[in-house]
């Protein structure tokens, strides 16, 4: 392990200087909690009696409130629907401190929610209320100039491509140029593996993303990441197809492996302590690896560091996020 508590407290400092520009796709997280006493007389299901219940940012806003909780400043581009979804989203947004002046609401969106019901702290199901976006050249016009627009103010920015529709070429192009032009560094979680990515920082696939867009059969994985011979020709793969500064897949119970065109993989173990939920450790990880790279750390320092904020929070229940304190106590731990 390179990070040390005192680096990490410098970098801390740089965080709060830092304001990172997040394109993708929005959605509403809503989660039902309660409890389980009995099978329902109309199917062989189980009963929930729903105790409380809680909205959440899902999708890029979950990787904009995970930017805040660790002190950076944060804008956000997206769509959103003109219904109460994309209100109460819009809301929530904005009680996190993050700027939504780059989202653009339009009457023809149907806003994403996603509804998980949780009985004794275990996932029962998942109710998805979505469409796919199809825009029209306006309102693809409308939304690059937000992009363009809040690029401009940034010093770092992420796409997060979930696969509802928003991050297509053109909008990508927009911001890959804007990024490219202030120099800043650009970060991309990919579902599209058609696009075109020139000008890309980082790239964080998990292991059955990163096979599929290397176009490779995935393998089972080999108990040391360095040794894993699949694993490394996709890695090796992405970085010839993507040509991004860092290529950073993560894999779960390993944690993650580092590629880059100057130095030989980097594997960084994970640092979870306890899983509860992965939700949302994806989002995690490419919003702490974006900000410290903003700050000015190096690739491994970034890696790690935002390895053990994916650590943090997969201890939590639901989308969660890391706090300055939890994160120089999960490093402090390891020291």
């Amino acid at each position: 392990m390179s990070i040390t508590t005192a680096r990490l407290q410098e970098l801390l400092q740089q965080f709060q200087r830092q304001r990172i520009a997040v394109v993708g796709d929005l959605m509403l997280d809503r989660y039902l909690y309660g409890a389980v006493s009995r099978i329902s007389p109309e199917a062989p299901v189980p009963v929930i009696h729903v105790q409380h219940e809680k909205a959440m940012p899902g999708g890029a806003s979950n990787v904009a409130v995970n930017i805040r909780a660790l002190g950076g400043q944060v804008a956000i581009c997206g769509l959103l629907g003109r219904d109460s979804a994309g209100r109460e989203l819009r809301e929530i947004l904005i009680k996190h401190g993050v700027s939504t002046e780059g989202i653009l609401d339009l009457a023809e969106v149907r806003t994403t929610v996603k509804t998980r019901i949780i009985a004794e702290r275990q996932q029962v199901c998942r109710v998805d209320w979505e469409e796919k976006l199809r825009l029209d050249e306006p309102a693809l016009d409308g939304f690059c100039k937000r992009i363009a627009v809040e690029l401009k103010k940034a010093t770092g920015a992420i796409l997060e491509d979930y696969g509802k529709g928003v991050l297509q070429q053109r909008v990508v192009d927009a911001a890959l140029g804007a990024t490219l032009a202030s120099a800043i560094p650009v970060g991309l979680d990919p579902k599209d593996y058609s696009l075109h990515l020139a000008g890309l920082t980082l790239a964080t696939p998990n292991r059955k993303e990163a096979f599929a867009a290397a176009g490779l059969a995935e393998t089972p994985a080999a108990p040391d990441p360095l040794h894993d011979r699949a694993l490394l020709e996709a890695g090796e793969a992405l970085l010839k197809k993507w040509l991004p500064k860092m290529l950073l897949i993560t894999l779960g119970a390993q944690g993650m492996i580092l590629f880059t065109a100057e130095a030989p993989p980097h594997h960084v173990p994970t640092r979870a302590r306890e899983v509860f939920d992965v939700s949302g450790a994806g989002d995690t990880v490419i919003a702490t690896c974006i900000l410290a790279l903003a700050a000015g750390a190096t690739p491994v320092e970034a890696a790690e560091v935002a390895n053990f904020a994916a650590g943090v929070v997969v201890g939590k229940l639901g989308t969660a996020t890391c706090s300055p304190a939890e994160l120089l106590d999960a490093v402090a731990g390891h020291a």
